[in-house]
C-alpha cells in the first residue's frame, strides 16, 4: 500500500485532519502577482509550520508541509513568479528530486495530486485554486478554515474543501492583497482587493470576525458576458437593449441600481460596450474590475491609508481629479458616500454620458440614496438644491434585482423627468411583470409601459430613430 493511502487511512481512524481536497490536473496555474519582477523571496520568508501530528508515520499535511518547505528553500529566490510556466517546470524538477532523495513512494495519481496542491500554494491560492478555475462558480465564500461555500446558478452550496487552519487562510489573503500594495492586520482588519483577472475580493479577519478569517470572492468570467447572453438568460429584452443602447450613444447620464449581487457591475460593463470607440473614457473604482473593451480607457483606483493613517485617495478625490483629465465619459464603479455630490457636479458640468452604480431597493429609493449621500458631503445644502441637482444630472435609472430563483433581471427602466414643487418626478418606461413560477423558475418579461421619455429629442438629435413599437405604442408620441 502506498504511503499516501496509509496516511489518509490513518487520518480516517484517528480523525487528525480532514482529507485534502482533490485538485484538478490543470496544466497551468494563474500567478497572483501583477508587478513585474516579483520574486519568490517573499514566499520563502513565509514558510508553513508543520501541524502537530500523532505518533504515526505522519499526516498528509505534515508530508505536504515538509516537501513544500524544502521546495521553497531550494528554489531560486530571484525567479520571476509571473513567468508561470518557467517556475512550474522548476518546481516539478525539484519536486521529483526531493521525493527521490527522501525515498517517498507515491503512485502516479498521488504524486500528481501532491504536486498540484504544492504548486497551487506557491503559484496560486492554495485550496481555492480549483474553485477559481471552475467556471460554473460565480462566488466563493470562506467562513473560517473549515466552512467554504460557493454560488452556482444563484444558489449557495457547501463544498468539501478546507484549509489547514486560520494561518493558512491568512497566508492566502496576504497573497492576494500584497501585490496591490494593500494590507490587512489588527489595526485594519478588513480590505477590498481584486485578483489579477479582475475578480472582486473582500477579506475580514479577527478581531472583527469571530469565526476566523473571512474571504469573499466575486468571480468575473474569463470571457465577459455579452448583451446577447443577457437576453438569452431573460435578464433583459431586445427592445430594452435597443433603447438602452440609444441612451448610451446619445450621452444620457445613467445610474444602475440594485441590491448586492444583483448584477449591477455586469450590466455596467455591458452598457459601457455601447460607448463609441473614439471617446476618452475614465473609470474610477475602489478595486478595478470593469472590463471595458474600448481602446482609449484610463483606469483610476482609490487607495486606502497606509499604516501611519496617511496617503488615502478616495473616490471623491478621483472624481474631482478626473475633471482635469479631459474625459468624454466618466464611469464610476460604485457611489456609496459623499462622492455622490462630485459625481452629480460632473454630470451637470458638461460630462454627459456618465454612468455609475449604487445600492438601492427601487428607482425611487435610488433618488433618496443619492440625496442622502450628497448630504454626507457636509456642505449644508438645502434639500431642494440637492434634488434639483439630481433631477437635472440623472436622466435614467436602470434597476436590477436578484430574484428568488437566483436569476438576475432588469426590473425597472425609469426616466427622471424633472421637478414638481419639491418632489423629483419619475416615469417608468419598462417594468418587469411576473406571470408565474415554473419548475422553481420565475416566469415574466420586462414590458414597456406605453410611455415615451421626455429626452427623446436628445436621442433623435444623435441620429437615432427608435420605432414606437419599442415603447409599446403606435406612431403617436406620448409624454
Amino acid at each position: 500500500m502506498s504511503l499516501l493511502k496509509r496516511i489518509e487511512q490513518g487520518q480516517a481512524r484517528t480523525g487528525d485532519q480532514s482529507p485534502p481536497p482533490k485538485v484538478g490536473g490543470s496544466s497551468s496555474s494563474a500567478g497572483p502577482s501583477e508587478q513585474g519582477g516579483s520574486s519568490l523571496s517573499a514566499l520563502q520568508s513565509r514558510r508553513v509550520s508543520a501541524p502537530t501530528t500523532t505518533p504515526q508515520a505522519g499526516t498528509y499535511f505534515d508530508l505536504k508541509t515538509r516537501v513544500q518547505n524544502k521546495l521553497l528553500s531550494e528554489l531560486d529566490p530571484s525567479m520571476d513568479i509571473t513567468k508561470t510556466d518557467e517556475v512550474r517546470r522548476a518546481i516539478m524538477e525539484l519536486f521529483e528530486q526531493i521525493l527521490n532523495e527522501e525515498n517517498i513512494v507515491l503512485s502516479r495519481p498521488e504524486r500528481q495530486r501532491l504536486f498540484e496542491q504544492i504548486s497551487a500554494e506557491i503559484l496560486g491560492f492554495g485550496p481555492l485554486q480549483p474553485l477559481l478555475e471552475d467556471e460554473s462558480i460565480t462566488e466563493i465564500m470562506v467562513n473560517g478554515p473549515k466552512n467554504i461555500y460557493v454560488e452556482r446558478k444563484g444558489k449557495l452550496v457547501r463544498v468539501p474543501v478546507t484549509f489547514e487552519g486560520n494561518d493558512h487562510v491568512l497566508r492566502v489573503i496576504d497573497r492576494i492583497v500584497a501585490p496591490l500594495g494593500r494590507r490587512i492586520d489588527e489595526s485594519s482588519p478588513y480590505v477590498d482587493a481584486r485578483l489579477p483577472d479582475g475578480s472582486r475580493v473582500n477579506a475580514v479577519i479577527p478581531p472583527i470576525s469571530l469565526v476566523g478569517p473571512i474571504l469573499t470572492i466575486r468571480k468575473f468570467s474569463k470571457t465577459p458576458i455579452t448583451i446577447e447572453q443577457m437576453v438569452g438568460y431573460g435578464s433583459i429584452t431586445p427592445e430594452a437593449v435597443e433603447f438602452m443602447k440609444a441612451c448610451v450613444i446619445s450621452r444620457l447620464n445613467i445610474v444602475i441600481s440594485g441590491g448586492t449581487g444583483s448584477g449591477k457591475t455586469t450590466l455596467l460593463n455591458v452598457l459601457s460596450g455601447f460607448i463609441p470607440s473614439d471617446e476618452r473614457i475614465l473609470t474610477i473604482e475602489n478595486a478595478a474590475e470593469l472590463q471595458l473593451r474600448q481602446e482609449h480607457v484610463v483606469t483610476l483606483e482609490s487607495r486606502p491609508a497606509n499604516i501611519e493613517g496617511r496617503g488615502e485617495i478616495t473616490i471623491r478625490q478621483l472624481v474631482v481629479n478626473a475633471l482635469r483629465m479631459r474625459p468624454d465619459r466618466i464611469v464610476v464603479g460604485e457611489i456609496r458616500d459623499e462622492a455622490a455630490l462630485d459625481m452629480l457636479q460632473a454630470m451637470n458640468t458638461g460630462h454627459d454620458g456618465s454612468m455609475t452604480t449604487t445600492h438601492s431597493n427601487s428607482p425611487r429609493d435610488t433618488l433618496s440614496r443619492l440625496e442622502t449621500m450628497t448630504l454626507m458631503a457636509g456642505m449644508d445644502l438645502p434639500v431642494r438644491a440637492i434634488r434639483e441637482q439630481v433631477s437635472s444630472a440623472v436622466h435614467l435609472i436602470c434597476h436590477q434585482e436578484r430574484m428568488r430563483d437566483g436569476t438576475r433581471k432588469v426590473t425597472y427602466i425609469t426616466e427622471v423627468s424633472g421637478m414638481e414643487g419639491d418632489i423629483i418626478t419619475t416615469t417608468d418606461l419598462f417594468i418587469f411583470e411576473q406571470t408565474g413560477v415554473e419548475n422553481g423558475k420565475i416566469v415574466g418579461r420586462l414590458r414597456p409601459t406605453g410611455l415615451r421619455p421626455k429626452f427623446m429629442d436628445k436621442i433623435e438629435s444623435a441620429g437615432i430613430h427608435l420605432p414606437p413599437s419599442i415603447f409599446g405604442v403606435g406612431s403617436n408620441r406620448r409624454y
